[in-house]
């Protein structure tokens, strides 16, 4: 049986304003090839477009830590974030991280959000990717009514672009 995102009860998927959830399974990889992608934010914009302006709080970086601060924008979002979940790789152990991450504003601008990120060996040599978020706000609304979603096609596009980064740099 696959793995699951661990969501606090305020950002449960199905009670929130907003929520995506993308998965790949891949060939000849490890979730230990992978987590260096991801646990480095300023990776991300070299293979993920949507991503920029990464800095970290109190000297921290270049990769996370249990205890990371951080700030990055995305879908047009500047976005304050603190780590609430860190587990590195370990055999037979998924990796888990996510974020709580927000954008400051009054009731008709403020988002709030849990990404979250689970990276999981599977028998075959092949590994698991999942990325979801559940968002809370007006913003989020307006993102969950949007067609295409961007919040599908740009997790999506983070997927593909973690993968190709990885086979590329094997």
């Amino acid at each position: 049986m696959a793995s699951e995102i661990f969501w606090p009860e305020e950002y449960l998927p199905g009670t929130t304003d907003n929520y995506c959830s993308n998965e790949v399974i891949v060939a000849g990889l490890t979730a230990a090839q992978v987590w260096p992608y991801l646990n480095n934010p300023f990776e991300w914009p070299k293979y993920y477009a949507n991503s920029s302006d990464i800095e970290f709080d109190n000297d921290g970086g270049p990769e996370f830590t249990a205890d990371s601060r951080f700030r990055f924008k995305t879908f047009g979002f500047p976005i304050e974030a603190e780590i609430t979940e860190f587990v590195p790789p370990k055999e037979n152990e998924p990796a888990r991280l996510a974020w709580h991450g927000w954008a400051e504003g009054d009731e008709n601008t403020r988002l709030d959000v849990i990404h979250a990120w689970l990276i999981e060996d599977l028998p075959g040599q092949r590994v698991r990717i999942l990325t979801q978020e559940s968002q809370i706000g007006k913003p989020a609304q307006e993102l969950a009514k949007a067609k295409p979603n961007p919040m599908i096609n740009g997790h999506q596009d983070w997927l593909e672009g973690l993968v190709e980064a990885v086979k590329a740099n094997k």
